[in-house]
């Protein structure tokens, strides 16, 4: 079985983290390539793995009734960067959201990377630059949305988060999302896609669904899917531009 097997990875999720600079991040994210084929191997992917440690008892009730007593974002993000979350004690930082007031909407993605934890943000690395060109293509940046996390650190290894971590910080998700009543919820990434509306992917890959709250939910490949799988581009293309004619909706 090949490094870039194991079901694609998780989807690219955070199972299995890249930890190798990829030179296909280097392609810009053009809409008229996106139907060509990449002769390219990603021969430079490694991927780490790690046993799970042990962790302290976990009352997810602690963290849903701190969420209730939390009035806008700058709070919010006050509360997550004290909050004792057993995944603290392996990390360099804690990664908070990026919020913008304004935004219409709010983009979801999985745990952390090893990029993410060295540098203090959300998405950045290579998976951050694919982004940032997935936004371009629709005129959209970083400025004009606003990125939320799963958890706000990096698992030990890039492993899968547990139930019990993902259970802790999820108030915490649901908080944000009734704070900034996003018109749009772009999820990245398998897991995401599972915890926030129970889609799976690829079978909803860029289906427009709706939460519990009417909000309306497109699941979509985590950017480091489409650095392993570049012919995905067309796919997750077809699934921004539904994005971007919702956006324009009044």
């Amino acid at each position: 079985m090949g490094t870039n097997s194991l079901c694609d990875l998780k989807l690219a999720g955070v199972k299995w983290e890249l930890v190798e600079n990829l030179d296909a991040s280097k392609e810009t994210f053009k809409p008229n390539d996106l139907k060509k084929n990449s002769s390219k191997t990603n021969n430079s992917i490694s991927f780490e793995t790690s046993v799970i440690p042990p962790v302290a008892p976990i009352n997810v009730s602690v963290s849903e009734r701190i969420s209730k007593t939390v009035n806008n974002l700058s709070e919010l993000s006050d509360v997550i960067k004290s909050f004792n979350h057993p995944l603290r004690q392996f990390v360099k930082n804690t990664i908070l959201p990026n919020f913008t007031k304004s935004s219409s909407l709010l983009i979801i993605t999985d745990a952390p990377s090893s990029d993410d934890d060295t540098n203090g943000s959300i998405l950045s690395g290579i998976a951050g630059e694919m982004l940032d060109k997935m936004l371009s293509a629709i005129g959209l940046n970083r400025n004009n949305v606003s990125i939320l996390p799963l958890v706000f650190w990096r698992t030990p290894g890039g492993r899968t988060p547990t139930r019990e971590e993902l259970d802790l910080t999820r108030p915490f998700i649901n908080r944000t999302i009734d704070l900034l009543k996003p018109k749009i919820i772009l999820t990245l990434g398998a897991l995401t896609a599972t915890e926030l509306i129970d889609a799976k992917l690829p079978k909803n890959h860029g289906n427009i669904m709706e939460n519990p709250d009417g909000i309306q939910v497109i699941p979509i490949y985590h950017p480091n899917y489409l650095i392993l799988k570049p012919d995905s581009k067309k796919d997750v293309w077809e699934a921004l531009q539904k994005l971007q004619n919702l956006l324009k909706v009044d």
